[in-house]
């Protein structure tokens, strides 16, 4: 455990210099539902896309109350070119009818109400927990998966898997922060094909499990 937040910190201090996560920007707004709807916009997305139709979204309805007056053209148009962007403006809509209809408008602050909607998975909601509610949960997307296991923190074949390892090796007090720490690494440096080990500051601690070349 004391390795893997070591390793953690150096990583947090490497990341500093990187770009955050798109929807790591729009949750320090303090709004639940803007971090869940950004998130939805962000799968198979490029940050800088998601960011860019997050705002063009929220100018126009930045609350469920506001979203379901908009038809699903209307919003497809707004976000586009996010990736499939025509379901997304189905989901968003949704999901926002049911919030009004079951929540009172509300984004609930609990994974298991949240894991009911539809197009929210484990990465999402805890994502919405942690920016949004500020309530420790571990986020667990492809960047982080990939980075844990590259590692040698975890030994696991699935997100879900991940997530579940990692509780039990990094303190509750770094859950939130992890995503955005890992995600910026492994955008700009541990990237999927030729990381960039030899400008890492913690390949010597790194087991670079599954790297066969790296630059």
């Amino acid at each position: 455990m004391k390795k893997a937040v070591n390793t953690l910190k150096i990583i947090g201090r490497q990341a500093r210099g990187f770009t955050i996560p798109s929807v790591t920007k729009i949750a320090r707004l303090k709004d639940p539902y803007r971090v869940l709807v950004s998130c939805i916009l962000s799968l198979r997305t490029k940050d800088k896309t998601t960011i860019e139709a997050s705002r063009r979204l929220f100018k126009v309805a930045a609350a469920p109350e506001g979203m379901v007056k908009l038809s699903v053209a209307r919003l497809a148009k707004l976000i586009y070119p996010v990736g499939f962007y025509h379901t997304k403006s189905k989901v968003i809509l949704d999901l926002s009818r049911k919030m009004i209809k079951e929540y009172n408008g509300k984004v609930p602050g609990r994974i298991e109400d949240l894991l009911n909607f539809k197009g929210v998975g484990r990465k999402t909601a805890n994502l919405v927990l942690g920016l949004g509610f500020n309530i420790p949960a571990i986020c667990v997307d492809t960047h982080v998966h990939r980075i844990s296991n590259r590692l040698g923190w975890v030994r696991t074949k699935t997100p879900e898997e991940t997530e579940f390892a990692l509780e039990k090796i990094i303190p509750r007090k770094y859950w939130i922060e992890l995503n955005t720490i890992l995600v910026g690494f492994g955008q700009n440096l541990c990237k999927p094909v030729l990381p960039l080990c030899s400008r890492c500051f913690v390949r010597n601690n790194c087991k670079r499990v599954n790297v066969k070349v790296s630059r």
